[in-house]
């Protein structure tokens, strides 16, 4: 089960793209609304997944608030419940994260963090309210943190000239630590999905690698090639079977959405 788990929480991280140059068009705005469903090979429901972005003003700044949701549903809830709750506030022009909430029940085990970053003296201000305590951390030049890195890199880097085998990199806040996260590009692929065959960007993510996915285990990404760059499926390769997640649902995109058939 901590692996679902780790699925849930990769959809705040993972959903992305690459290639080393902004591109033109912002790729989302307020209102867009993404709802995912969980599966163990793609039949056996575990769970699902939202992502919902906002407009808000915090400490007399423009912002984006973004609140990402996860929990279990049908049996697996019985005996394994999920409830986990991601929240950002990032600067709408610069995408650089000024608040991150993240408050997650997995079977028992809790956490109720909220990080204040402070981009300028280069510190995160974790108040860590579970354990009543308060500590700051030295972060890397813009940092992002797990739900703020998704719409960076949507917003922040061009794909119509990647190429297969590219990696893009990024540094992320998390848990009271610092991450290098990474993206490396397999190619393009036609997907079959709940509304239609759509011409994706398929990814593999290298987080957290080696620690809970085994080396013959493996992650992969799908995202629309389009400028939504919407995510569409994350699929975790287990030993046993498969975790997966699809879009099933979505609303407010920025830009058409183009099915093949």
């Amino acid at each position: 089960m901590k692996k679902f788990t780790l699925i849930i929480a990769l959809f705040f991280v993972v959903l992305g793209a690459s290639a080393q140059q902004k591109q033109e068009k912002n790729a989302f705005e307020a209102g867009e609304w993404f709802k995912f469903k969980m599966s163990y090979s793609g039949f056996l429901k575990a769970g699902n997944a939202t992502l919902e972005v906002k407009e808000a003003r915090l400490n007399g700044k423009d912002v984006y608030h973004v609140v990402g949701k996860g929990w279990t549903s049908g049996a697996i809830k019985w005996f394994f419940k999920v409830k986990d709750r991601y929240e950002s506030y990032f600067d709408k022009n610069t995408g650089l994260p000024y608040k991150f909430i993240r408050d997650i029940d997995e079977g028992g085990h809790t956490k109720d963090l909220e990080v204040e970053f402070d981009h300028n003296a280069g510190l995160a201000h974790v108040n860590n309210k579970k354990e009543k305590t308060k500590a700051s951390y030295s972060i890397e030049k813009n940092v992002q943190d797990m739900v703020s890195a998704f719409y960076y890199l949507r917003n922040n880097y061009n794909t119509n000239s990647i190429k297969e085998g590219d990696v893009v990199s990024l540094n992320m806040f998390f848990d009271e630590e610092n991450y290098n996260f990474r993206l490396k590009f397999l190619g393009r692929e036609e997907l079959n999905t709940a509304f239609g065959t759509i011409k994706t960007l398929k990814f593999r993510p290298y987080v957290m690698a080696g620690r809970v996915f085994k080396e013959k285990e493996s992650l992969t990404l799908w995202v629309s090639a389009d400028d939504n760059k919407i995510p569409l499926r994350i699929q975790a390769d287990l030993a046993v079977g498969s975790l997966r997640a699809d879009l099933e649902a979505f609303k407010g995109l920025k830009h058409s959405f183009k099915v093949q058939f």
